[in-house]
């Protein structure tokens, strides 16, 4: 019984160990987008970014981020570093720059709980906050090439025919 006990309060310790919050968050993040959405049927949107806490067991807690009113979890690329990414379609695509909100457990619950409430999710305060350049993508010319091949054959063969009409009267 008293295994049974020890092992317990072991596991106990270890699961409030590795759940603490992050103390003191510094974030470094690199971005990207996609540049030329000509062909593609969505845009993308990657930020890698590092998570460095002065607590080292706090960057062993799941994450949570939420951009432009989405909310969505983080994944772990490796350790301390993290990686969200979302697609747009081109046309509804901005450009400029992104806040993402980082939470933890905690805060996504607070997130979770505003939401059934119907509040405002900007009232619960993020674990850290950093901004990601979403750059506009090319979405092509204003005038596509065959309008523009189209228009010259057709110069072209009136041109031609005003002038051979011309030569012939």
């Amino acid at each position: 019984m008293a295994k049974f006990l020890s092992v317990g309060v072991f596991a106990l310790l270890f699961a409030v160990a590795f759940a603490s919050s992050c103390t003191k968050p510094e974030v470094s993040v690199t971005s990207f987008s996609t540049r030329d959405a000509t062909i593609v049927s969505q845009v993308a949107v990657i930020a890698e970014f590092t998570l460095k806490c002065s607590n080292p067991e706090g960057i062993h807690t799941s994450l949570y981020a939420e951009y432009n009113g989405v909310v969505t979890p983080v994944a772990r690329i490796g350790e301390g570093q993290y990686q969200i990414s979302w697609n747009e379609e081109p046309k509804k695509a901005r450009s400029g720059t992104v806040t993402v909100r980082l939470f933890d457990q905690e805060g996504f619950a607070a997130i979770r709980k505003a939401q059934r409430a119907g509040d405002d999710l900007s009232s619960v305060k993020s674990l850290v906050n950093f901004d990601v350049s979403q750059p506009s993508a090319y979405k092509g010319p204003w005038v596509n090439s065959e309008l523009v091949a189209a228009g010259a054959a057709a110069f072209v063969a009136y041109f031609a025919f005003s002038t051979r009409s011309k030569l012939l009267s």
